[in-house]
């Protein structure tokens, strides 16, 4: 392996004790992604909301650059990854790589609390370093944790992707109730609670994988040459030096240059990996294509998926009649008489706790019968379609004589685009360990984080788009979200056609 950290999928991994019809550790990674989600959804949810009001006094012209920011943090937390996976693949191993990634990133959430830009950025950019090391590792290791073949895979992945949800629908209830309710805080700069929260939940991720690791049996630990601390220290060196005042710096520029440089970041692994297969042969060539494919698809998705923490909080605050009559439940909970925007986020979370599990057993009981990948991509990319012709629908016709849509269809859009998700996201996850060529695993679950990445700035581009110069309307919101209908909807027809061609390129693989 060219003494670098194995990343392929073990023919026979090791014995490990089953628990719950999977082996026992994909529960301690359950535990310590629910932390590490608990820390990233922590922030997300007063991210957008914060920008406008600390550094834009809160007038509605900071939508559309508190967007742009939002869509190049999240773009830059993905294409981190691209990073994060080859230092672990060549330099220090898996398990080492997601603990200095939770060490740093813990440091990045504790410098978002001091309420300057500058912080806040630096803040930011810390946080894509640490995350780059930890969040595609953690993906990885889960697939080693299942043989080739093994029919349990997508459902280990769609358990997997239960504890990001879990983690991700308790952190803006747990943070607002804290900022808001037992602080009493209501002035948007003083938010740095939220931000304390989650870097105590990336601590707890921290210590749970710290004292979990035991159960991988050797999964994940460096080789022979990575043993020594002299690598873990150089890591570490090069992300203060270099990586933190990349990514601030990445953080400061146009969104439309960023998304050339992402774009360009995605050629280079994409070439690496294709050559990669080129080198083990036809089916690892044809597999490589296939997967590189998918992930074109993959950045439309997020594209528009991830309007959730922009312009779908803009939506929700400004378009959205909140009003849903439990005033006294929402004061005593949330220190507000509405529904709180905040709470929105969790919906999708909520969904997900909900679905998954049908969605997994649903995955196993059709045996013979499961659609294929490209399918299932495809499917994910019409039901998030589907979601923006909710919103279509009640920009246009449901609108009451404020100008406000019901409540219940943002809800709605949320559990839509989450049915969406587990078709796409877990499944993503799991085709990625079994279509990567042998010796770059680690590079290739990088790439699909990155053409996540390439979505999400698109996703911050495009929410600027609906809010425009002036901040959201009605008028700008139904053009933007009929737009993704199409969009979405389209791909989603195309990717559905095309399937069997892909199919045939992946060679067996389901």
């Amino acid at each position: 392996m060219s003494g670098a950290a194995d990343t392929s999928t073990p023919v026979n991994p090791p014995d490990f004790p089953q628990l719950m019809g999977h082996p026992r550790p994909l529960w301690m990674l359950f535990m310590s992604e629910f932390w590490e989600r608990f820390a990233f959804y922590g922030i997300r949810w007063a991210m957008v909301l914060y920008i406008v009001a600390q550094f834009h006094g809160g007038d509605a012209s900071g939508e559309k650059p508190a967007s742009e920011l939002y869509g190049a943090y999240l773009a830059l937390v993905y294409a981190g990854a691209i990073f994060g996976g080859y230092v672990a693949d060549k330099l220090i191993g898996f398990q080492r790589s997601i603990l200095l990634g939770a060490v740093i990133m813990a440091a990045g959430l504790f410098l978002l609390a001091s309420p300057t830009e500058s912080m806040f950025k630096l803040g930011l950019a810390t946080i894509i370093v640490g995350n780059g090391l930890f969040k595609p590792i953690i993906s990885t290791i889960v697939g080693k944790l299942y043989a080739q073949g093994d029919e349990r895979r997508d459902s280990g992945f769609t358990i997997f992707y239960m504890g990001i949800n879990l983690g991700a629908l308790l952190a803006p209830l747990v943070t607002q109730y804290l900022a808001k309710k037992i602080f009493g805080i209501e002035d948007m700069p003083a938010y740095k609670v939220v931000f304390i929260a989650s870097g105590v939940g990336m601590l707890l991720s921290l210590v749970w994988f710290w004292f979990g690791r035991r159960q991988l049996k050797g999964i994940g630990l460096p080789a022979a040459h990575q043993t020594g601390m002299r690598n873990v220290s150089l890591v570490l060196l090069l992300g203060v030096i270099i990586g933190i005042p990349l990514f601030y710096a990445l953080l400061t520029i146009d969104a439309t240059l960023l998304q050339y440089i992402l774009m360009a970041l995605f050629v280079i692994p994409a070439v690496m990996l294709f050559r990669e297969g080129v080198v083990e042969g036809r089916v690892s060539r044809d597999k490589v294509s296939a997967m590189l494919l998918i992930f074109v698809f993959n950045v439309l998705f997020w594209m528009f998926f991830e309007q959730a923490g922009s312009s779908f909080n803009f939506l929700a605050e400004k378009i959205v009649d909140r009003d849903i009559g439990m005033q006294g439940l929402f004061q005593a909970l949330a220190g507000t008489n509405d529904f709180p925007v905040s709470w929105f986020q969790s919906v999708n979370s909520v969904a997900i706790i909900v679905l998954a599990p049908i969605m997994a057993w649903m995955w196993v009981k059709m045996g013979r019968n499961n659609p294929i990948i490209p399918r299932k991509f495809g499917l994910g990319l019409i039901f998030n379609g589907l979601a923006f012709l909710l919103l279509m629908v009640a920009l246009s016709s449901m609108l009451d004589d404020a100008g406000k849509i019901p409540f219940w269809t943002l809800f709605m859009v949320y559990v839509i685009q989450s049915i969406g998700e587990l078709c796409l996201s877990p499944i993503g996850l799991s085709m990625t360990t079994k279509l990567a060529p042998a010796k770059l695993g680690g590079l290739a679950m990088g790439c699909w984080f990155l053409s996540i990445a390439i979505g999400n700035n698109l996703a911050g581009i495009f929410a600027g788009h609906v809010s425009g110069e002036g901040g959201m309307t009605v008028a700008s919101a139904h053009s933007g979200y009929t737009f993704g209908f199409y969009a979405l909807v389209g791909s989603g027809v195309l990717l559905f056609l095309i399937a069997p061609l892909i199919q045939k390129w992946m060679h067996g693989v389901k």
